[in-house]
């Protein structure tokens, strides 16, 4: 540890030469407004100090008031935390941040409980290369009062950091309520040291969907609520990075995506989330890497989110993936990109696979609306709009084109019928044949071949094989395989919420890693999706983060329904496999319609995909109805996607469309609190 914290202290210093770049304090009194902290953003922020309205240490202290006011407990818990739970409405509350980064003495004298300590497994919690947030934010002061420069390009960026992450000084168990000897890793992730050393202030750990699930608790930091109605659901597994975003815990958090938690989590609390490239951000220090997670910063604007990206992306040779990133980085930094005002050029294709209303259901109307609206904005901008109609599809025939023959095996395995094999899995017939007969002839290819349903690929093994590596890494002395988190931990008991416990079981299951299927998969979507982009000349592509509005928390997930799944249904496909998206807030519902349990309504039957591992239907999801519509206004994000490493075009699209829409706003029930600025 010790030589971790040197090594940040000198990353720290190298940093000072980059804050020259930041202005002298008397460069920045003249053009300095009155601080607020609701809404801050990183340059009001950083105008503050330079101007001498307020300190670093003061600025930690002022989000520790509003974490004080708003963090607590937003559900009944008749059995405690691990037992079935109530919604409150109107709470108050959103339990986003599990851990925080606070001495002993100084959180019981902020009144914070013990289950926010540092650690659990040191309770004294005195060692010196170990600050926490005040002691890290007066030094930076101190430093500040001597040269009358900032630190580095993140001083005055109080961060949140999902427990998936390292962190050398916190406890890091991913959600879990695991029996670590230490439960404090050895040392912080790659992109931790690099906040640090950019100045950033790391001031709590954000509570997740255990293990990174979708789930909305975990067992350790309980159930989070969403800051816009604290009876739905934040979205997972970052809940808890994009609702301290969303209600002013922090100005950024950091977030984690396999597949939606970055964007999914953002867009519930109407903020700016950017799942980048899969190979732009080391994944180093990460509980249960994958081929497809990604960190990504979650802000309340467009340029806050490129600011943090800006520190954080680059090669790592302690993740092999990031050498994909070498020679493809911007020439001039992801800020610089994120003042767009004009798309005059850009040429936009609207994804109608998602947002076709006759597909789908009443829940998903609204939200299609919100999102066509907004690509009438960003036409308004001057952007060209490659649009194929409301009941259109965008690629469905480029698709049929080039889908086939990409994917191979993993495209004829799952269409038998067409493709027969016998009892040894063995061809019964020409199928090389019939594939090609297919690439000449669209005609043949199944129509539930869409980008709706192309398919993931199986990832056999991946995910017990990288957890073990990792707690192989971390060296603890009671924690050392997934079987020991089965067999050492506690586990929320819920019939509303699916057994996280079970989920450690199947994955202990796999006895071999093969991610054939899945490699393949990625290669051919990211060829095919290309390929069909440089025909029809698109730059960036857009549709609604999630076609569902936040739901109700221990709600039915429902079945898929046209490859929109049920409970959140955001879309994921395109980011998990490795295409950079953006979520930006498009704007807010009027009504919402919640799905319910009613033993009385007729049996739904679910899809065998919506049954596979890591997916739990509980008892009573098979009698569900929709009720509605009941007036809600909940926040609604929109994607913009674009080619591997583009991030640049993406911050210019997403930050011209937020400039001129404005569609943020904070959420109502969690204002200033007393003696805020």
């Amino acid at each position: 540890m010790l030589k971790m914290y040197r090594l940040c202290t000198l990353l720290c210093a190298m940093a000072l030469v980059i804050g020259t770049s930041l202005g002298t304090p008397t460069q920045a009194v003249a053009a300095a407004p009155k601080f607020h902290l609701e809404e801050a953003t990183i340059s009001s922020i950083q105008g503050a100090i330079l101007s001498k309205q307020i300190t670093t240490e003061q600025l930690v202290r002022l989000y520790l008031a509003r974490i004080k006011a708003y963090n607590g407990t937003c559900v009944k818990e008749p059995q405690g935390i691990l037992g079935p739970i109530e919604t409150i409405p109107h709470a108050g509350q959103i339990n986003a941040l599990s851990t925080l980064n606070l001495r002993p003495a100084t959180r019981k004298a902020m009144g914070f409980d013990d289950r926010k300590a540092r650690s659990m497994t040191d309770s004294v919690d005195n060692a010196a290369n170990m600050p926490d947030a005040l002691e890290v934010a007066a030094a930076q002061d101190r430093e500040f009062a001597r040269t009358g420069k900032l630190v580095g390009p993140l001083q005055g960026v109080v961060m949140a950091i999902k427990d998936q992450y390292d962190t050398f000084d916190m406890r890091t168990t991913a959600g879990a309520d695991a029996f670590y000897a230490n439960d404090r890793p050895p040392e912080d992730s790659t992109f931790v040291v690099r906040l640090r050393a950019a100045g950033a202030i790391i001031l709590a750990k954000a509570n997740l969907g255990e293990y990174a699930s979708a789930v909305t608790r975990s067992s350790f930091g309980g159930t989070f609520c969403n800051p816009y109605d604290t009876e739905r659901n934040p979205r997972g597994s970052s809940a808890g990075s994009g609702s301290s975003v969303g209600a002013n815990l922090v100005t950024c958090a950091i977030a984690e995506e396999s597949g939606s938690s970055v964007r999914g989590p953002a867009s519930a609390s109407s903020a700016v989330g950017i799942a980048g490239t899969e190979e732009l951000v080391s994944r180093k220090g990460m509980i249960q890497i994958g081929i497809n997670t990604r960190v990504g910063p979650i802000c309340r604007n467009v340029e806050d989110a490129a600011r943090i990206l800006d520190v954080i992306a680059g090669y790592d040779p302690k993740d092999e993936l990031t050498a994909f990133a070498i020679g493809r980085m911007p020439k001039e930094s992801y800020e610089s990109f994120a003042h767009g005002k004009s798309l005059d050029g850009v040429r936009v294709g609207v994804v109608r696979e998602y947002m076709n209303k006759k597909l789908f259901t009443k829940q998903d109307e609204q939200t299609i609306d919100i999102v066509s609206q907004g690509v009438n904005d960003l036409r308004k901008l001057g952007a060209t709009i490659v649009d194929p109609g409301p009941e259109g599809d965008l690629f469905t025939a480029c698709i049929h084109k080039y889908g086939p023959q990409d994917s191979n095996k993993v495209f004829t395995k799952r269409f038998p019928d067409q493709f027969p094999v016998d009892k040894d899995g063995k061809p019964a017939s020409d199928n090389l044949t019939r594939l090609l007969d297919m690439k000449y002839d669209q005609s043949k290819v199944p129509d539930s071949f869409t980008l709706r349903d192309f398919g993931q690929g199986t990832d056999l093994g991946q995910a017990r094989y990288m957890l073990n590596m990792y707690l192989r890494d971390r060296g603890d002395a009671n924690i050392k395989s997934n079987a020991d988190l089965i067999a050492k931990s506690n586990f929320h008991n819920d019939p509303h919420f699916p057994d996280r416990k079970k989920g450690r079981e199947n994955v202990e299951k796999a006895q071999e890693f093969d991610m054939s299927q899945r490699m393949l998969t990625r290669f051919a979507v990211q060829q095919v999706i290309l390929q069909c982009m440089a025909e029809q000349k698109l730059d960036v592509l857009v549709y609604p983060t999630a076609s569902l509005p936040p739901t109700k928390l221990g709600a039915p997930a429902g079945p898929t329904v046209n490859g929109r799944r049920g409970g959140d249904g955001v879309w994921s496909f395109l980011g998990a496999q490795g295409f950079p998206v953006i979520t930006v807030p498009a704007g807010y519902t009027t009504e919402v319609y919640d799905m319910i349990r009613d033993p009385s309504a007729p049996k739904v039957e679910y899809p065998k995909s919506d049954n596979g591992p890591g997916v739990e239907i509980l008892e009573g999801d098979d009698h569900i109805r929709l009720t509605g519509p009941i007036p809600a206004q909940l926040p609604v994000g929109m994607d913009i996607v674009g080619r591997p490493f583009d991030e640049p075009l993406l911050l210019k699209v997403a930050s011209a469309y937020t400039t001129a829409t404005h569609h943020r706003h904070p959420p109502p029930e969690f204002g200033p609190i007393a003696g805020e600025p």
